[in-house]
């Protein structure tokens, strides 16, 4: 049985009369009778009594009447709730790595001062992982660096970034205006795991004016990249806006290195077969905003 046959069922006991159930319901009084035998063919059991052109419930009729209510007071909670969900529900958010830390809490704050309904819960990958949880509906919607690779990924740019070359204020490029290419070859570089989008885009531009380079050490983290070029252990290109604090407090120099720039776009990216709630859509047009 339907949704359908417990609200006709419902009018016809309010209304003890299937000629007005019909017109409350804007159907026709043949389907209002269908929808009764239907219920009684079903069950097994008498749901009116008919004398004298008037309709009695039956103890039956009373019986199904309660659940009918309940069944459709349900329903009822479920569209409510599920509508809910969607307006304000649930966002699960990937973010890689520099994004995590120096833009998306921000953005998220901004967010929820006008969606302090909605749940969000963040996880922070490089973007080659953060990939493969899109891919297997771990998460939602993702901000990442890198470039995705698979072509049921959807990208969308959001915002501009440039990575500089940074070192310790007692290296000797500390005190130069700007650096020659060739000199890179010559230095050891601290750099991010295979997978992260900021190596990606070092390596890119490194082997575009065919340079090649050192690698000392290899992070996962953008903190201990900082603090292992202000100790002097080699130099790095990331994220200017994961060293703004400390170009600021001089515990690390960012140097141009002539006619390079390192620079690439964050994405919002999603699955294209990812059902989006309005309120995902909303988070997706307030981030590109």
């Amino acid at each position: 049985m339907t949704l359908r046959h417990f609200n006709i069922f419902v009018a016809v006991c309010d209304k003890m009369n299937m000629t007005k159930a019909a017109e409350q319901l804007f159907i026709s009084q043949s389907a209002v009778s269908q929808v009764i035998s239907e219920l009684e063919g079903h069950y097994g059991v008498r749901l009116f009594e008919r004398l004298s052109r008037k309709l009695y419930i039956t103890q039956a009729g009373e019986k199904l009447l309660s659940y009918a209510r309940y069944i459709i007071k349900l329903n009822m909670e479920l569209e409510n709730d599920m509508k809910t969900l969607s307006e304000n529900g649930s966002i699960r958010i990937g973010a890689s790595v520099t994004i995590g830390a120096y833009v998306l809490p921000k953005l998220i704050s901004q967010f929820q001062k006008v969606n302090s309904e909605t749940d969000i819960k963040v996880h922070e990958e490089n973007t080659e992982k953060i990939e493969k949880m899109l891919l297997q509906d771990e998460i939602d919607i993702a901000l990442v660096e890198g470039e995705t690779t698979h072509t049921d990924i959807i990208n969308r740019p959001f915002m501009e970034d440039e990575l500089v070359l940074i070192c310790g204020n007692n290296h000797r490029f500390a005190k130069l205006d700007c650096v020659e290419p060739y000199e890179l070859e010559k230095e050891k570089f601290i750099i991010r795991e295979r997978g992260s989008g900021t190596r990606r885009t070092f390596e890119d531009e490194m082997r575009e004016n065919h340079l090649k380079w050192q690698i000392s050490w290899t992070c996962n983290n953008t903190d201990t990249i900082k603090i292992a070029v202000a100790e002097g252990l080699g130099v790095s290109v990331i994220s200017r806006c994961s060293v703004i604090n400390e170009l600021v407090l001089g515990t690390l120099c960012e140097i141009p290195v002539k006619g390079i720039k390192f620079k690439r776009q964050f994405k919002i990216i999603y699955h294209k077969n990812k059902y989006l709630t309005e309120i995902m859509k909303h988070f997706v047009d307030f981030i590109r905003q």
